[in-house]
């Protein structure tokens, strides 16, 4: 069974492959040792058969029983090496002709010829070298060859020889391998505990980010947990704006509607009062729904349920259709709501563009209502415009509509933050709103592929626009 900890499973594979090495390299080196061994064994063999040569005549295979061969055979003996003889078909012989269970085997034909080879004998395994001594010339069942024969010990000698470094060879890999091990496992089991602890933190706050270090796919790891750490402390951040914003958007109102309807209750607020207390509840009630109703379309952007039907629209007569909608409010503001575009049939489709109409219509509702609320009353403007353009941020034509004011303007940095939710840098300009219409825009104009701007004009005033391509492209990166 693997250990459970990634350091244990490292070092024991480390083990593992070394040992895995090792006997690789032990059979490797056993193998050529054997077969030097048994190359030595059959060299000396072949050197005892030829000092045989000089010591014996002609005829010294006639009488097996000669003391020379005798002698030599017995002192051979003492070496592990028995003698035989050989007749010239290869069958093996005693020295005093009894015949040996063998198989026949390589003689040589002329006196001094000298063969070697392997043979069994018992079903033993033994190295043989043959001296022809007699040329055949007689029939070929007379002995003409001596035969020296050993156990073939070259496997055991191999093994003994490579026994004796093995401690050697283990020690060594002890000695280098487990500092490699312990090492190689530190370096990608550290920074894993790291980001562990780090992740159980992440639970109750927001670490701090962790050195990328370690392996690439450690690195990257770590990476991608130092970027949802991040994120995720950015959102932590925007829950607490965003509940503060709401407690401050939800205290006026309903401390509003709290005093006129004890005022209500009580009987303080009678006959004219009474009548002003139930409308400034009603209107303080319709400003609640509208700021949980804005909160809501954000959130169904951004999960998608609120769906894109794009359809073919002309920015002219789109604008138009707004200065009409809001051409009653204007006037009651006393401020001047006009539309600088094209009339019918003059722009000759250039303005035409495809979006969602209820979006769009939504969108200018916004700006156009921010607006009359920033521009001075009585005796302001509010100017409507639309316009073909090239955008690189789109990446293409695009329609750009504008709504401008002369009102006071975005105060210094206000204009890169007026589409952040509940953002309210001046009153002037957002009046008792919720901070959420010009959210609601951007949220609207991205999800057709396009981009919003803001920004302070000359000599006094503010333009916000909405950008949008000629065909939605929600994949578009925001």
């Amino acid at each position: 069974m693997l250990p459970r900890g990634l350091t244990g499973r490292i070092v024991t594979a480390f083990a593992l492959l070394a040992v895995t090495i090792l006997i690789a390299v032990w059979f490797s080196v056993f193998v050529t040792l054997r077969d030097l061994e048994r190359k030595q064994t059959l060299t000396r063999l072949g050197d005892i058969a030829d000092g045989l040569l000089t010591q014996i005549r002609d005829n010294i295979i006639d009488t097996p029983q000669r003391a020379e061969i005798v002698a030599y055979a017995q002192r051979l003996d003492a070496q592990g090496i028995e003698v035989y003889l050989a007749t010239a078909d290869g069958r093996m012989r005693t020295l005093a002709g009894a015949p040996v269970d063998t198989a026949p085997i390589d003689v040589g034909v002329a006196r001094g010829d000298v063969r070697k080879g392997e043979t069994t004998i018992d079903n033993e395994r033994f190295l043989y070298s043959s001296m022809v001594v007699r040329a055949a010339r007689v029939a070929q069942a007379l002995p003409q060859s001596v035969v020296f024969v050993t156990a073939d010990r070259s496997a055991v000698e191999a093994a003994l020889d490579l026994g004796g470094a093995a401690p050697f060879a283990l020690v060594m890999v002890l000695v280098v391998g487990t500092p490699i091990a312990w090492l190689l496992a530190r370096s990608v089991a550290a920074p894993l505990r790291r980001l562990s602890g780090a992740t159980r933190r992440l639970v109750s706050g927001t670490p701090e980010p962790l050195p990328i270090e370690g392996p690439t796919e450690v690195r990257d790891v770590t990476a991608n947990f130092n970027a949802l750490a991040g994120e995720l402390a950015r959102v932590r951040q925007y829950e607490i704006d965003l509940l503060a914003n709401l407690r401050h958007d939800l205290r006026t109102p309903l401390t509003v509607i709290g005093g006129f309807a004890s005022a209500l209750a009580d009987g303080t607020a009678s006959g004219p009062s009474a009548d002003n207390a139930a409308r400034v509840i009603g209107e303080e009630a319709e400003r609640l729904e509208r700021l949980v109703a804005e909160l809501g379309a954000i959130e169904r952007l951004r999960t998608g349920s609120d769906g894109l039907h794009p359809e073919q629209l002309d920015a002219s007569a789109v604008i138009a259709s707004t200065v009409e909608r809001f051409g009653s409010r204007a006037a009651e503001l006393g401020v001047e709501l006009t539309a600088d575009v094209p009339s019918s049939g003059e722009d000759d489709g250039e303005l035409s563009f495809a979006a969602d109409r209820l979006a769009v219509e939504r969108i200018l509702a916004n700006l156009v209502d921010n607006a009359l609320r920033a521009a001075p009353s009585p005796g302001g403007h509010v100017w409507m415009s639309a316009r073909r353009i090239a955008s690189d941020e789109i990446g293409g034509q695009a329609i750009a509509i504008s709504v401008s004011d002369d009102g006071a303007g975005f105060p210094p940095g206000a204009a890169e933050r007026a589409f952040e939710r509940f953002y309210r840098a001046d009153p002037s300009r957002t009046g008792t709103g919720s901070g959420l219409g010009l959210a609601i825009v951007d949220e609207l104009v991205r999800a057709h592929g396009g981009s919003v701007h803001a920004e302070n004009v000359a000599p006094h005033g503010a333009r916000v626009s909405a950008v949008f391509p000629l065909l939605p492209d929600p994949s578009r990166p925001q």
